[in-house]
């Protein structure tokens, strides 16, 4: 049987690179999903976009690194409606992780041009995954 982490135990992560666009502060407006950002990954990691390409869509992980505190139930910007933290996408959560689906336009050496990035200038990002219609939108009535 596995054991289950004591919940003091820490997890560390290192950023593979960081974002740049026009947006300063933490704000919600729903016209940053129509701006072009881009993700500048250290050149370490440049190696790890082979074939990225490939994928029209990202999935972007990000730390909110300006965002302090949270609040377990809070009022959603999308719809006014009052809920549970997990059931938003408020950047003040427990762990500060962010997530985004862009979607990629074009790659010169190790940045990225998205569309659709939800993040303010300099937030770093933790990581990148390609994101595969086929296995995101299954046929839900199908059988297993």
């Amino acid at each position: 049987m596995n054991e289950i982490p004591e919940a003091s135990e820490g997890i560390e992560m290192v950023p593979v690179g960081y974002i740049e666009n026009d947006y300063l502060e933490p704000v919600y407006n729903e016209e940053v999903y129509s701006k072009v950002s881009k993700i500048v990954l250290k050149k370490e990691f440049t190696d790890g976009l082979y074939r990225i390409e490939d994928f029209e869509k990202l999935y972007i992980l990000f730390y909110f690194n300006k965002s302090k505190g949270y609040k377990l139930i809070h009022r959603r910007h999308y719809d006014g409606e009052i809920s549970g933290v997990f059931a938003s996408r408020s950047p003040y959560r427990p762990n500060g992780i962010g997530l985004t689906i862009v979607e990629l336009l074009k790659v010169e050496g190790n940045v990225l041009h998205v569309k659709g990035l939800d993040a303010i200038n300099g937030t770093p990002v933790l990581d990148i995954k390609p994101y595969i219609k086929e296995t995101e939108e299954k046929d839900e009535g199908a059988a297993d």
